[in-house]
């Protein structure tokens, strides 16, 4: 996915007759009235929310019937980053995160293959070579920065119980 997409959630199973359907893996900020979201190589504006956060309810331009709602099944939903909120300074967006070397100090520990999301904290899913993943979860004692730019993070192994 080009670095100036992230991702919104997944089309899901129809929901009633006009198109609308649940969206999966949502990303509520993400999903508001209005937005241009890509699915394929189409731009369509977001003309219905409903549901809650955790299992959105969405209708897009030109899909008006449950079986266009259908054929777009399990597709990306995409949205420009220009048009994401602003995060934080402790907040990352997956993308982000995904392929950053992951370090204690100047030891190489491996490279993030994803952030997953549990239910008391997200957890970065750090490949590492000859070895199971290791999980790090995102909080201040198991990380001690985070450079974007620089694609690096560096954990405290020791707190993780890894030394």
């Amino acid at each position: 996915m080009p670095d100036e997409w992230l991702s919104a959630g997944r089309v899901g199973r129809a929901h009633g007759l006009d198109g609308s359907f649940v969206v999966t893996r949502p990303r509520p900020p993400l999903l508001v009235l209005g937005a241009s979201l890509r699915v394929g190589d189409e731009d369509r504006e977001l003309v219905r929310r409903a549901g809650t956060d955790d299992k959105p309810i969405v209708r897009l331009e030109g899909v008006d019937a449950r079986e266009a709602a259908e054929a777009l099944r399990g597709q990306e939903l995409l949205a420009p980053r220009s048009a994401a909120p602003p995060l934080s300074d402790d907040e990352y967006w997956p993308e982000d995160l995904e392929g950053c070397t992951v370090t204690d100090g100047d030891v190489t520990v491996g490279v993030v293959r994803s952030l997953v999301g549990y239910p008391s904290v997200d957890v970065l899913e750090v490949e590492r070579e000859g070895a199971e993943p290791l999980l790090v979860p995102m909080v201040h004692d198991a990380i001690r920065s985070v450079d974007v730019a620089a694609k690096r993070i560096d954990v405290s192994l020791a707190f993780i119980g890894e030394s």
